[in-house]
């Protein structure tokens, strides 16, 4: 068992996860991981609760892709936060759980207060028959994989070092929504997609890559994340994907956008034919990333 959060699944987590896969084919058992919903700042720290990198269901996913054949979503409310962390290791991970190996990070701590340590587990380990396997943080040049470090980078616009972390291209996915409907006026159809449940990166353009959930085909798409500001002041922010070469009703569907690469700022320009210049800028650039990166 591998213990965590595990908010994006990045490639810091898949050093636990493949490493808690090797100790289950060893043992014989299921490779399984623990995470927490909801995040345990909700109820420790709620002025404090990060942004989510991966939705709960997106998590599943990501977990079942990186090898666990179970995962275990423990619900962190009041009576959770108050089990002793030797309840901790010999109700839950010894007597329901029976583990044989866990996997933790090298600033793993549990029970209430996180008064268990690295050394409390080792020992408890010991006296109860599981080994205890530490993994070193993971760097990446200069930076650590680590869930804070990828939300500094989505942030600021670095999708580049987000995407290097996560050791794949960021998504969020949502379900189409109504807009104002401009981009089908000006032959120029966007999908507006509600993903308000997870962190958006920095507002601006970017080449995207899109799926309609439960169909196995992937789109271009030039997106646009903003307010409109050529159109609205003050407007709300919005994710507006152009999917190339595509032709059809989204609305109700559920879509996975892919950050491929940032494109631009938003701009506000003084006139529509100025804007759709742009526009179609952004969508010759979007096929050029597709074509260097192999995407369609």
């Amino acid at each position: 068992i591998t213990i965590g959060n595990f908010d994006g699944v990045h490639l810091g987590h898949r050093a636990l996860l493949d490493s808690t896969r090797k100790a289950a084919d060893r043992l014989g058992g299921d490779a399984v991981a623990m995470t927490f919903e909801p995040h345990p700042a909700a109820l420790l720290a709620p002025d404090k609760v990060p942004s989510r990198l991966s939705s709960l269901p997106r998590k599943l996913e990501l977990l079942a892709a990186a090898g666990m054949d179970v995962a275990i979503i423990e619900s962190f409310d009041a009576d959770f936060a108050k089990l002793s962390a030797d309840d901790f290791t010999t109700q839950l991970l010894h007597e329901i759980l029976k583990v044989k190996h866990v996997v933790v990070g090298h600033d793993f701590g549990y029970g209430a207060d996180r008064s268990g340590s690295l050394a409390t587990l080792q020992a408890a380990g010991q006296k109860l028959g599981f080994e205890v396997e530490v993994i070193a943080p993971l760097r990446i040049g200069d930076q650590r994989a680590s869930s804070t470090s990828i939300r500094k980078a989505l942030i600021s616009g670095d999708l580049a070092g987000a995407n290097q972390l996560l050791g794949r291209h960021y998504d969020v996915e949502g379900p189409v929504v109504r807009g104002a409907g401009r981009g089908r006026e000006f032959g120029i159809p966007t999908a507006n997609v509600d993903c308000s449940d997870v962190l958006l990166p920095r507002p601006g353009i970017y080449a995207t890559q899109v799926q309609i959930l439960g169909e196995p085909e992937l789109y271009l798409a030039a997106t646009s994340l903003g307010t409109n500001p050529t159109f609205v002041d003050g407007g709300a922010l919005t994710l507006e994907a152009n999917l190339l070469d595509f032709d059809r009703d989204l609305y109700d569907q559920v879509l996975r956008v892919s950050f491929l690469e940032r494109l631009r700022d938003e701009e506000r320009y003084d006139d529509v034919d100025a804007l759709l210049a742009q526009i179609h800028k952004d969508i010759e650039e979007t096929r050029q990333i597709g074509q260097r990166l192999g995407q369609r």
